[in-house]
């Protein structure tokens, strides 16, 4: 498997994922999967509520309606692997990352569009970021489904950072700077329940 370049992430997250994340996710795996097959079916669903909202930008729902396509086939291959380790599909409450994210998004368009744009950058990102820091760790069959997820979580974050630029009516680098300081905080503050998206749990 070609190796991808993940500089453009690293730059754009404004941390890396905690090593204690890691341990909890390899700690929790049945967890594990199950909320990132949440997290397919949730991204899915904010592409396609985006071609709902925004009928009249054409490059929007193009490139949505690719990656909820693409999140609809990865939920699948999560299901597949859950049902082949025994893992029951099981209710889970929310991270609290999404929602923390939408903290201060604006109300009014198209700020509104060009914050859930960059919103949606970021949960691409450090998806993808994740998925690259815990593949050394799992069992070859988990660690060759992360890897293979890379270049399309990674397009995802460019075509989501790429539309913001173009709907955008001025620089959108202050609000990128605002959401890069929340994220982080998000990342690195303990959470009290291990989920994709957490931060790293209490001790």
């Amino acid at each position: 498997m070609a190796a991808i370049d993940l500089g453009a992430i690293h730059s754009f997250l404004a941390c890396e994922t905690p090593d204690r994340w890691v341990e909890n996710a390899l700690q929790h795996q049945d967890i594990m999967l199950i909320d990132h097959a949440n997290c397919e079916k949730k991204a899915a669903s904010t592409a396609l509520n985006m071609i709902y909202r925004y009928v009249d930008k054409f490059d929007l729902l193009n490139k949505m309606s690719r990656l909820a396509r693409e999140e609809m086939r990865h939920f699948e291959q999560v299901i597949a692997i859950m049902k082949k380790r025994g893992v029951d599909y099981i209710q889970l409450s929310s991270a609290r990352y999404a929602g923390g994210m939408r903290e201060g998004l604006r109300t009014h368009e198209p700020e509104k569009l060009i914050d859930s744009l960059i919103i949606g950058a970021f949960i691409e990102a450090r998806s993808c970021e994740r998925f690259a820091k815990l593949a050394p760790h799992l069992d070859d069959e988990l660690k060759n489904f992360y890897l293979s997820l890379l270049k399309s979580e990674s397009r995802h974050f460019l075509d989501y950072l790429g539309l913001a630029e173009k709907y955008a009516e001025s620089p959108i680098d202050d609000r990128i700077a605002y959401y890069a300081q929340l994220e982080q905080k998000l990342v690195e503050s303990p959470d009290q329940e291990f989920r994709f998206h957490s931060g790293p749990m209490a001790a």
